[in-house]
């Protein structure tokens, strides 16, 4: 299965209606969408407004692909279960946030490696063309790496970072 999910801030109309339409044209089955509320709703693809947190948890672990926005939140969650995701920032400008940091985001994490990244409608498109082939990178550790921790301890009990 192909888990869509736009999160828990707002819809995300402007992902959704071509992930629906691609669904419709390609006569994919396998494609479910949380799709936030009082949106645009899919025509060929199977929604819930929203999961409650044991529905969301089962959800994702029975996908095999993520396709998402670029909330961290999102992301963490399929780095952790080594799932592949495919993500497209929403965007302030056009009242899908609060400003730009999904792009900020997305970017990052591209070029981590993390994430398969849609910037706009059309790449999306190129990119959906494509789900069946997209792999995921080894899952991450549930946890911080002991120098983080100690960096981060250091830095608010010291008022010093030490630089790598």
């Amino acid at each position: 299965m192909i888990l869509v999910t736009v999160g828990t801030d707002m819809p995300f109309d402007r992902m959704m209606k071509v992930v629906d339409e691609w669904a419709g044209e390609s006569g994919r089955k396998d494609v479910f969408a949380q799709i936030g509320e009082g949106g645009w709703e899919p025509r060929h693809i199977p929604f819930v407004n929203f999961f409650d947190p044991a529905e969301f948890k089962q959800h994702f672990a029975e996908a095999r692909l993520i396709i998402g926005h670029a909330g961290m939140g999102t992301i963490l969650s399929a780095l952790l279960h080594g799932k592949p995701i495919l993500v497209m920032p929403k965007l302030a400008r056009l009242g899908e946030h609060r400003n730009e940091h999904q792009t900020a985001t997305a970017k990052r994490m591209m070029e981590l490696g993390n994430v398969n990244v849609a910037f706009d409608e059309d790449e999306m498109r190129a990119k959906l063309s494509l789900v069946d082939s997209l792999q995921a990178r080894g899952p991450i550790g549930a946890y911080a790496s002991g120098p983080l921790v100690e960096g981060i301890r250091d830095f608010i009990f010291t008022g010093k970072g030490k630089r790598a």
